[in-house]
């Protein structure tokens, strides 16, 4: 499947100027998202069938691929903020996201991953995850370089090494814009973690036991920054339910909402 789309700004306004794709994919563009005050396109992207083949279920060792490139301009702001990932038994997935942005570009991503169908008893039951995010500035200049591959083994499975954990998360902040949510998130991420790391469990069950018998967070999470002047932070997330990662993201983006016209990920 293939699809490309272009937004710019027409009389002042944002607007997308052109959008393709090719069955299965299928965009669409809402007309009203958020108040006129707010300027901003919202572009949904869905996959007739709901999915990708090998998502589903592998055939041999062959796997399905996702590619997405992007070019964010001066000043402008790009925000990728799909639902997770969630790979059936036996699957064999590869994603690959390349963005370039500019010195005064602001970009949000949100990468995440389920361990699989639990409704159905699948747990990190796939083959094969793998999913690359590599950002450029100003051209061809590495700004931050990723990949997370899963991949069974033959004497530990991915199961055995997630252990409790269901769920894994990263949010890359990059740019001016987002400046005020890169310095929340930094601070709300050092105090939660001081805490689940040092206070006691608490009777609701919080925590979980690890294999010594020291109390585990159900959520751990960990910021760092990265590029020129601390151009962007990415946040790592671990957790056993997918829920607590979307109460997370709720949260932590919910002052994007001046920006984008809606808190990404509220509640409907």
């Amino acid at each position: 499947m293939e699809g490309i789309v272009v937004v710019e700004k027409v009389g002042g306004k944002s607007k997308a100027t052109r959008c393709f794709s090719k069955y299965p994919l299928k965009f669409i563009v809402p007309s009203k998202v958020a108040s006129s005050k707010t300027d901003a396109v919202w572009i949904y992207s869905i996959s007739y069938g709901g999915g990708i083949v090998s998502v589903y279920k592998s055939v041999g060792s062959k796997c399905s691929e996702q590619f997405l490139e992007a070019t964010v301009g001066s000043h402008a702001l790009l925000v990728i903020i799909p639902d997770p990932v969630t790979c059936f038994s036996t699957a064999r997935y590869s994603q690959k996201q390349i963005f370039r942005v500019a010195s005064d570009s602001s970009l949000v991503i949100v990468d995440w991953l389920t361990s699989g169908r639990h409704e159905s008893g699948e747990k990190w039951d796939f083959e094969l995850y793998k999913s690359t995010n590599n950002i450029f500035l100003d051209g061809n200049e590495p700004l931050f370089l990723d990949s997370v591959l899963l991949e069974q083994g033959s004497s530990t499975s991915i199961a055995d090494r997630m252990q409790d954990y269901q769920v894994i998360a990263m949010v890359i902040l990059v740019g001016p814009k987002l400046k005020h949510v890169q310095n929340q998130v930094q601070e709300d991420v050092k105090k939660m973690m001081t805490k689940r790391f040092y206070a006691p469990a608490s009777p609701c069950g919080t925590k979980i036991e690890s294999e010594y018998g020291l109390p585990k967070p159900a959520l751990i999470a960990s910021c760092s920054v990265f590029g020129p002047k601390d151009l962007g932070v990415v946040v790592r997330i671990s957790a056993v339910t997918t829920e607590s990662v979307y109460e997370f993201l709720r949260h932590h983006l919910a002052s994007m909402e001046s920006l984008l016209g809606a808190s990404p990920y509220c509640r409907t």
